[in-house]
């Protein structure tokens, strides 16, 4: 059984051991799978301070026109994945701001309208990581908005992971259009999230969506 099936099997079992009931009884039905850097946590700002901290300047004016680092700050791929895996992995990964209105539009959907969050990240898999990022997220949406925190290896695919929830036509928002693609083609009802890097991107089945308040109007 490789990693992702285990962590597929994980969740699972949380479920069957009540981990993931609602308060009211049953399984929680009104359920958003979503991603968690771009589009809820805003982590390419608090990424920026960190590099900028460290002596690193970006080489482009408006950087959010470049989803990769390295178009960026002019460094190459090797050099950008330890910068990323050392922030990761340092205390700032828990004190990560929220992505615009984020908060005032989770913690309303969450509190008049039942909502929970399913967060799938691949911030890394180490597991102070994970406390870290749930943390985060605890405080900022409350711990009951959240109904659980899937910890993915750095630059792994979520195709697997999407799976589990096959033909569910949950939400699925995400900022990365591949995985969005991915989770369409898994049966989920995918909204991209506007970004500078990929609201060029027209695809019917994949509405682009500018913020939560847009989002909240679409789920309410």
């Amino acid at each position: 059984m490789d990693r992702n099936w285990r962590r597929a099997w994980g969740y699972i079992r949380d479920v069957y051991s009540c981990k993931i009931f609602s308060e009211k009884g049953g399984f929680m039905s009104k359920r958003i799978l979503v991603d968690c850097d771009g589009v809820i946590l805003n982590w390419e700002y608090a990424f920026r301070v960190w590099l900028e901290h460290h002596g690193h300047d970006p080489v482009v004016i408006d950087q959010g026109l470049f989803y990769k680092v390295a178009d960026q700050y002019g460094l190459n791929d090797e050099k950008v994945i330890r910068l990323v895996k050392n922030f990761n992995e340092s205390a700032a990964i828990g004190f990560l701001p929220p992505v615009r209105d984020a908060v005032q539009y989770i913690r309303k959907l969450h509190e008049k309208h039942d909502y929970v969050l399913h967060v799938i990240t691949s911030v890394g898999e180490d597991e102070n990581v994970g406390r870290l990022r749930t943390m985060n997220l605890h405080k900022l949406f409350g711990a009951s908005a959240i109904e659980h925190v899937e910890c993915l290896g750095m630059g792994d695919s979520k195709t697997q992971y999407l799976e589990t929830f096959k033909g569910t036509d949950l939400p699925w928002i995400e900022d990365n259009i591949r995985n969005a693609v991915d989770g369409l083609n898994c049966g989920l009802s995918p909204l991209l999230f506007e970004h500078g890097y990929n609201m060029d991107y027209k695809n019917p089945s994949i509405p682009l969506v500018k913020n939560w308040k847009e989002i909240y109007k679409l789920l309410t």
